[in-house]
């Protein structure tokens, strides 16, 4: 296990009703707030309603920005920048899910940063040190982002995907209500369960050796999200299944589970150039990558693999070798996937071979059990297919 420093200083407000505690919480770290959304869900679902009346209960202002789309884009962010700098903003509350909180992040980052937003997604001497205090009212388990540290912002000039992190993004406070998933459509729900598991699945594969307490926990984790996501899609008012999915979707990506070890996250770099470039889901694209990613990455750790077959997939040790036990891991892993409903394979998501090479070049290098160069990523790409 590696040395690390671990703390996340999110407030998490959890459970039916919660989104009444926003204004108070809100009133802690300003008097103004940039009220930012997606496409108009939570006026259709009561979240909007319920959250302005908690800001105006306790005496929190607010100026509206809503229009985030999937992949939130650089474009939105810097309106939302200039807003908050005209408006006097004193913090940014995020209402939905992770592209949300995400645009959310860049904006109350912006604010406070020098220079232009973007450079700080693809300069690494670049460090965001301040943000405006940011808080969320999650309605969509997925990305995490709800108490992560992380960030990731679309560039619609040349459809860039970048992540970027610092302990700045970290929001102050997240109110989440399981009720507000209610109405998600089965697709949605189905993308953000496998994205709750794509970050456990890259905090999973690692070369670090005697993590065993944070191995049965993401193994817990992953076996948890197998038992409730079919669930969710069959009974989606069930308010237990959803709380555990919530839940879960929290603990897998705010940074508890990575501490001593050190993540892969290649899968999730070769997905964002599908997502940037196709504008598809990011969990849509995470289950066509991951499992070809698995199938080109295992022989540079198939002792780790042997495990993720065993351990979570249930795979019998009497198989005669271990690339039959992993191989089956991974057949049993897409066959979850197709069970959710998603495509497993580029051709399903009506994805050719004419941009491979152009998304392979594109591309940020990452790895940890296997170092990723554009030929790899380019072959990846292939099995995908």
């Amino acid at each position: 296990m590696n040395n690390f420093i671990y703390h996340n200083p999110t407030r998490i407000i959890f459970g039916k009703g919660m989104e009444s505690e926003t204004g108070a919480q809100a009133a802690l770290l300003g008097k103004k707030v940039l009220l930012h959304y997606g496409g108009g869900s939570i006026k259709k679902n009561g979240v909007y309603d319920k959250v302005t009346a908690s800001l105006k209960e306790a005496g929190v202002s607010f100026v509206e920005m809503g229009g985030v789309q999937p992949n939130p884009r650089l474009s939105l962010v810097r309106e939302g920048i200039a807003l908050s700098k005209k408006e006097g903003i004193d913090m940014i509350l995020a209402v939905g899910g992770g592209s949300v909180i995400d645009s959310a992040k860049a904006i109350a980052s912006g604010v406070l940063s020098g220079g232009d937003i973007w450079e700080y997604f693809t300069d690494a001497t670049k460090v965001i040190e301040r943000a405006l205090p940011i808080g969320v009212v999650l309605t969509i388990p997925a990305a995490g982002s709800e108490s992560s540290s992380s960030c990731v912002i679309t560039n619609e000039d040349g459809w860039y995907k970048r992540g970027c992190g610092s302990a700045a993004f970290i929001p102050r406070f997240a109110v989440i209500n399981p009720e507000t998933n209610f109405t998600l459509p089965p697709f949605q729900t189905a993308c953000g369960c496998v994205d709750i598991m794509a970050h456990l699945m890259e905090r999973y594969f690692t070369k670090v050796e005697n993590v065993d307490l944070s191995d049965r926990l993401i193994e817990a984790g992953l076996r948890t999200m197998l038992n409730f996501a079919p669930r969710a899609i069959r009974n989606p008012l069930d308010y237990d299944v959803r709380a555990e999915i919530n839940w879960t979707g929290t603990l897998a990506h705010n940074n508890l589970l990575d501490r001593g070890r050190i993540g892969d996250w290649g899968s999730h770099q070769i997905e964002h150039e599908l997502s940037a470039i196709y504008d598809i889901a990011h969990g849509a694209g995470l289950a066509v990558v991951f499992p070809a990613w698995m199938r080109y990455a295992y022989k540079n750790h198939k002792s780790r693999f042997v495990q993720f077959a065993v351990r979570v997939m249930d795979v019998d040790l009497s198989f005669d070798n271990q690339d039959r036990i992993i191989e089956e891991g991974i057949r049993r892993l897409e066959s979850f996937f197709q069970s959710l409903g998603l495509a497993t394979r580029l051709s399903q998501l009506d994805i050719g071979d004419d941009r491979l090479r152009e998304m392979a070049d594109k591309c940020r290098s990452a790895g940890n059990v296997l170092k990723l160069t554009p030929d790899d990523v380019y072959e990846i790409y292939k099995l995908a297919l």
